[in-house]
């Protein structure tokens, strides 16, 4: 077990995904797709991976800990860190997660604003000073690293939050994260208060090795002004989630903070570990795990980011990218490229363009994917980077299958009633047909697919299509999200039929429903994608 020590000149990022990320609502993740996301965040080069609440659940805890062990065993790999209240009990459940990793951090916290000591502590600051004491100092005797946050620390009082920081150090605390946990504060004002912290804190100023951190929300739009504000300050951590999810308007997004380090490094003169190469590769994960879309006009990630449809802007662009570009598309992992692939492609033309997209496969994998292909290939006349993506997403970023869609058949129009027949392939390895009427054609298939299923009561809270591509032969993505004992599941699906797009779309939702709740032999994984706990 040993705490890094990082250069004063690199940024440390912490990426809260797991945790604050999956606390957005609707954002379900099995333990699985956690253990995907943390790996695929260390190829990322983050810093820290905050993996969970281990508290929250005894599934948080198994999560937490074998991502610690899986993802955080070498002396390379991030740090693993778990939240925990300023609780005993929080505090070792927290250790007993991270314990495994070869770099383990526990995170403790607790409200220090006079709106959280009354309203939701009733807490005097005296008291909570106390309870501070005793949590970084329970947190020490355990681990070498430990960070602690006073949370709603954008609306505590300033002598305050001295007070509560310099406490925080005394008792063992080496990095001070610095919330603005409800979004509240103006770029300047933060820049300042990080800034009076950094140099009146006794025991953590320059040279003391105490890390300073920020930790924003977006309510207000601004919290990738504020973590930049706060590293101009002298702030070495920032907290960050993928695609900037979180509770309510979200947190401040990786990819833009690592961007506006990576565009302008003039400006801001730090390094950073990031492999911003592998950034829409995560991005799109995270999004097709949690069911969560990310907006066309996202800044990084966004499908619009390097788009240009103005007549100047393209003629510019065309002369030189950065005409209307700050970055390029493959910084962040996107291409440019024009090889067109259609019907008439082999494997080797396949192979050789997945893996410029980044996707490296042989064998079974690739005889799989060459499959699909070519039925998209018949349905359209090219196959775009766009369409392999959406492909690739579909085809390995599933949860996993407990029913499987063999075939559809709808019928629809002014004639007669929508109808739909679906087989489905269950676990007990059975084909299964039933048919309904419905008062829409995907309405039809997702009442036929119930009566098969006969999955617990939910409710679909949410249907989106857009086309990936452009054209009439465009390949269609889907994202649904139902609702189920006050649980939200997220569901994706791709295909050049919209129709089989929304059914498999439907069909993850559910399979990560049953997964999650458990059905027939499958042994739920618990509640840890939906406890509710506090967002620092």
């Amino acid at each position: 077990m040993t705490r890094r020590v990082y250069d004063p000149n690199r940024v440390i990022f912490f990426d809260t995904t797991l945790r604050d990320g999956e606390q957005s609502p609707g954002a379900t993740l099995t333990s699985a797709e956690k253990l995907e996301i943390a790996r695929q965040l260390a190829r990322l080069g983050v810093d820290v991976i905050e993996a969970g609440f281990p508290a929250a659940s005894p599934d948080d805890l198994a999560a937490v800990q074998r991502i610690a062990r899986e993802v955080g065993g070498e002396d390379n790999s991030p740090t693993i860190c778990g939240l925990a209240r300023a609780v005993e009990g929080d505090i070792r459940t927290c250790w007993e997660g991270v314990k495994y990793a070869k770099h383990p951090r526990i995170h403790t916290f607790l409200g220090t604003s006079d709106i959280h000591l009354k309203y939701q502590t009733g807490l005097s600051r005296e008291q909570a000073l106390e309870v501070i004491r005793k949590a970084v100092t329970l947190a020490r005797s355990l681990c070498d690293d430990v960070e602690f946050s006073p949370m709603d620390a954008g609306r505590t009082d300033i002598e305050f939050l001295v007070q509560v920081c310099a406490l925080a150090v005394e008792c063992g605390a080496t990095t001070l994260n610095i919330p603005d946990t409800v979004g509240y504060v103006a770029p300047e004002e933060w820049r300042e208060t990080i800034a009076t912290l950094i140099a009146e804190t006794p025991g953590a100023g320059a040279g003391s090795g105490v890390v300073w951190s920020i930790h924003c929300h977006n309510d207000l739009g601004l919290a990738t002004a504020n973590t930049l504000a706060g590293v101009l300050a002298g702030a070495r951590q920032v907290e960050v989630t993928i695609n900037g999810i979180g509770e309510r308007a979200g947190n401040t997004s990786l990819e833009e903070v690592a961007m506006a380090l990576h565009t302008r490094p003039q400006f801001y003169n730090l390094q950073t570990g990031i492999n911003t190469r592998e950034i829409m590769k995560t991005s799109r994960m995270v999004s097709n795990y949690t069911g969560m879309m990310v907006q066309p006009n996202k800044a990084v990630v966004g499908a619009n980011a390097f788009a240009h449809e103005a007549g100047i802007h393209q003629d510019g662009v065309l002369k030189h990218h950065s005409t209307y570009e700050i970055m390029t598309p493959e910084a962040v992992g996107l291409t440019q490229s024009r090889l067109v692939l259609g019907k008439h492609s082999g494997r080797h033309a396949l192979k050789v363009r997945l893996s410029e997209l980044g996707y490296e496969m042989d064998g079974d994998a690739l005889n799989q994917v060459f499959a699909r292909f070519k039925d998209l290939a018949d349905a359209k006349k090219n196959v775009t980077d766009a369409d392999l993506e959406a492909l690739m997403a579909d085809e390995f970023n599933k949860p996993q299958e407990i029913f499987t869609l063999v075939d559809i058949q709808v019928t629809c129009g002014t004639m007669g009633m929508p109808t739909a027949t679906a087989k489905l392939h269950n676990a007990k390895g059975e084909d299964v047909i039933h048919a309904a009427v419905g008062v829409g054609p995907v309405d039809a298939c997702y009442r036929a697919i119930d009566a098969i299923v006969n999955p617990p009561k939910n409710v679909l809270v949410e249907y989106a299509v857009h086309s990936v591509t452009e054209g009439i032969d465009a390949l269609g993505e889907v994202t649904v999200r139902i609702e189920s004992g006050g649980k939200t599941f997220g569901g994706y699906g791709a295909d050049g039929d919209i129709i089989v797009a929304s059914v498999k779309a439907y069909l993850a939702a559910l399979n990560r429903m049953l997964v999650i709740v458990g059905y027939g032999d499958v042994k739920p994984e618990g509640d840890a994608a939906t406890v509710g706990v506090a967002s620092n």
